[in-house]
């Protein structure tokens, strides 16, 4: 049973997990969207749609626990001016996954992550 097991571990350690989602977070926000696994996809968004929401707080708080995920500055100061300002009326669902196919190798799912900027 998977009954209160909300962490996805994907096979790796739990600082490898860390590292790779913020790395994968970083990217969504400085590019707007990124290619990667279904099940990489799934554990991002909801990363993604903390951070927007402590971009929308927008307090130097919120600022300092986004730093500690992000890391790039400038990153995350685009993401509290111009992400923030952009999803100030949607109450949540910041992220959309759309399905591309098996990748050719190893026949893997994958999808594309992207900000919905409606």
């Amino acid at each position: 049973m998977k009954h209160r097991k909300s962490v996805l571990k994907l096979n790796r350690t739990s600082s490898h997990r860390k590292a790779m989602f913020r790395n994968m977070v970083t990217s969504l926000f400085k590019h707007d969207k990124i290619k990667t696994t279904e099940a990489k996809a799934k554990g991002l968004r909801s990363i993604a749609d903390k951070m927007v929401t402590l971009a929308k707080r927008g307090d130097l708080h919120a600022r300092r626990q986004a730093l500690a995920v992000i890391r790039e500055k400038d990153v995350v100061h685009t993401l509290f001016n111009e992400v923030a300002e952009k999803f100030n009326s949607r109450q949540g669902g910041y992220t959309r996954i759309i399905k591309l196919g098996p990748r050719k190798g190893d026949v893997a799912p994958m999808v594309q992550i992207e900000l919905i900027f409606d």
